[in-house]
């Protein structure tokens, strides 16, 4: 199953519904300190923690918002706390369809409400019972209008063990024991068919939650009797019980042993699985090196006893304690030192993986990660590091990461990011292009910075297009109209490339405030959810639908268009058939006559999916045309379309 959607009901900082759209690869929350980050890390994790730890259960006395607390203590319901929705994957549709074939259910999402005691309410669309039943009682050879009249009510196991109870003839008998296991409703639902899919195949397909946040940082020493004590209450001590699970080793055999080199080969061969994953993406420093050691220490400890005489003294007594230490070697300088005194950004990373290599060993279960905070000490490159590994990781988990870094903020993948702010009315979550505060967008203007200084000249007049071929051609086209005494684009407009229509909308999102003159120039959609997303800042008036336009809205024929359908099928060809040359020249009547873009009839012509389209841009402009190499159509079509943005500034 895929986490797909989340809604915080109520849950400390979060006093009013909150629903955010969860990545299938990588979500950030991205906001400042206190804001409410963390809590909806911990929410998600307590609705299915993949260890048994009371840490990660909902309790009201510390989880619900204070200030309501009074009236829930006062009321007899318990108040819900989180909503989950999930998607089946296809191993799971796989698996359902293979038991009861397709067709008989409908996959609709699941939705899982977790409330303060811990319980769940879950809701899915259930499957026709009497379709059900049709299918089984025919399948074994027993369908009868009487037998599915009597089946019809049955709820429990003890309800078909009264159906059975009427029937002598053994192959009726056969059959009616093969249902059995679909009546078997553990969990008392009103509904035992979806009862049983639930339990047997969505339950087990749910993914298990591995948080983590520097807290569960590995400590330098380990006392191996305070792990065979139990004593794991700090959460770093989690992460040494996690690395001696990792190589196989029970602390009380070690605290038995006399030789501890065999324990020593363990940690060692661990160390290695762990080390070359480590320096797969720690890049800062090559020339680190893990080390273990195990070794018994004498030492004293003050005790209170009591004399037989019955009076309390303290004495000194001899223990033994032995001690993991882990420690980091640079093999340049020779030096070693304590895991704890190298860098806290290299601690988070070696320690993560001891952690993350645990989970990695469940086969049998689907994980989801929350980082809180994932490698905030790391230096600018290092987080590079991070977000590859991170990039790797998301092929096979799905990750929800906090963080208030640029650095740890992909400015190619902006439409993972949501953002988290406090209000005077509780913590808010928000998609990035829809957030208002200046101080929670820091990181997200800090992450496009850079990208924004490389490829963009902004100036008071914007024109915003996907594209830099776009850029290209409607300069080109734009000099050779003015060079012939047409119009063309005022001098005054910048064009500005943002890279595709989910950067436009961050573009616009952040740049709006800046008393900025913004008018859009796009493709005609094509993608379902980037439509939804650019409408949705329409609606969130970051921009004037009358600010807008589409190639298509210039060519009356047609009702999708490319900014390559302003020019003639013939004028296209031309500089299409000088920037590819390693296909044979594509002629007029090689095309479609069906009015549709002019790239998709190229792609369908050469049998691939997509061509460079800077190609023939960058053809057009080293060109040297004048008015004279172009049709008409195609002079005529651009200049209406700049008279046009030029009305709109």
């Amino acid at each position: 199953m895929e986490l797909t959607k989340v809604t915080i009901h109520k849950y400390k900082s979060f006093e009013t519904d909150q629903t955010f759209d969860v990545q299938k690869d990588i979500t950030i929350l991205v906001g400042m300190n206190e804001s409410g980050k963390t809590s909806v890390l911990e929410a998600i994790a307590k609705t299915n923690y993949f260890q048994d730890d009371e840490t990660f259960k909902f309790s009201l006395t510390h989880d619900y918002p204070r200030r309501e607390k009074k009236a829930v203590d006062k009321g007899d319901q318990t108040p819900k706390s989180i909503t989950c929705i999930y998607v089946f994957t296809q191993p799971v549709v796989d698996s359902i369809e293979s038991e009861f074939g397709k067709g008989f259910f409908s996959f609709d999402p699941v939705s899982i409400t977790t409330n303060y005691k811990n319980g769940s309410t879950i809701n899915f669309t259930f499957p026709d019972s009497l379709k059900f039943l049709e299918t089984k009682t025919k399948a074994f050879g027993i369908h009868s209008a009487t037998l599915m009249d009597k089946l019809k009510p049955a709820k429990t196991l003890a309800d078909l063990e009264k159906v059975i109870g009427e029937y002598k003839d053994e192959g009726i008998l056969t059959g009616l024991a093969k249902l059995k296991p679909y009546y078997e409703n553990n969990n008392n639902w009103y509904h035992p068919i979806g009862e049983y899919i639930y339990r047997k195949h969505i339950k087990p397909n749910l993914p298990k939650f591995l948080y983590y946040d520097e807290y569960y940082s590995l400590p330098s020493r380990i006392i191996i009797e305070e792990l065979a004590n139990g004593k794991i209450d700090q959460e770093e001590m989690k992460t040494a019980k996690a690395l001696l699970e990792l190589a196989n080793l029970n602390p009380k055999d070690i605290l038995e042993a006399k030789s501890f080199e065999d324990y020593v080969a363990e940690l060692e061969a661990t160390e290695a699985i762990i080390s070359d994953e480590l320096f797969k993406y720690w890049t800062t420093n090559k020339n680190l090196n893990i080390e273990f050691k195990i070794e018994a220490r004498e030492g004293t400890e003050n005790r209170n006893v009591t004399t037989d005489y019955g009076q309390a003294k303290v004495v000194d007594v001899k223990i033994i304690e032995h001690i993991l230490d882990i420690r980091v070697k640079n093999q340049r300088s020779r030096v070693s030192l304590p895991l704890r005194n190298r860098s806290k950004g290299f601690n988070w990373f070696f320690s993560f993986l001891v952690w993350f290599k645990k989970i990695q060993e469940d086969q049998a279960s689907k994980y989801i990660l929350l980082l809180d905070e994932p490698g905030l000490n790391l230096h600018a490159s290092a987080q590079a590091d991070l977000l590859n590994f991170l990039e790797d990781l998301s092929v096979d988990y799905q990750i929800i990461y906090t963080t208030h870094s640029p650095f740890a903020i992909p400015s190619d993948k902006l439409h993972r990011v949501r953002t988290v702010l406090e209000t005077q009315s509780g913590s808010q979550i928000s998609e990035s292009i829809q957030e208002k505060d200046p101080n929670t967008l820091f990181p997200l203007q800090a992450a496009l910075g850079y990208d924004i200084a490389q490829n963009l000249f902004i100036g008071k007049k914007n024109l915003i297009v996907e594209g830099v071929s776009d850029l290209v051609f409607l300069e080109t086209m734009s000099a050779i109209l003015q060079s012939a005494g047409r119009t063309g684009l005022d001098n005054g407009v910048t064009v500005i490339p943002t890279g595709g229509l989910e950067k436009v909308a961050t573009f616009i999102s952040l740049m709006r405030g800046n008393k900025l003159e913004l008018v859009c120039l796009l493709d005609s959609y094509t993608d379902a959810s980037a439509k939804a997303k650019f409408e949705n800042i329409i609606q969130q008036k970051l921009i004037h639908e009358k600010k807008v336009r589409f190639f298509h809205d210039y060519l009356p024929d047609y009702k999708q268009a490319d900014i390559e359908d302003l020019f003639s099928a013939e004028d296209y060809l031309k500089f299409f058939n000088s920037a590819f040359t390693e296909y044979a020249d594509i002629k007029l009547a090689d095309l479609d006559t069906v009015k549709s873009s002019i790239l998709h009839k190229i792609n369908t012509k050469l049998g691939i999916k997509r061509f460079n389209h800077y190609r023939p841009a960058n053809q057009l402009a080293k060109n040297g045309l004048s008015a004279k190499d172009f049709s008409k159509e195609t002079l005529d079509n651009f200049e209406k379309l700049f008279i046009d943005l030029n009305k709109l500034f």
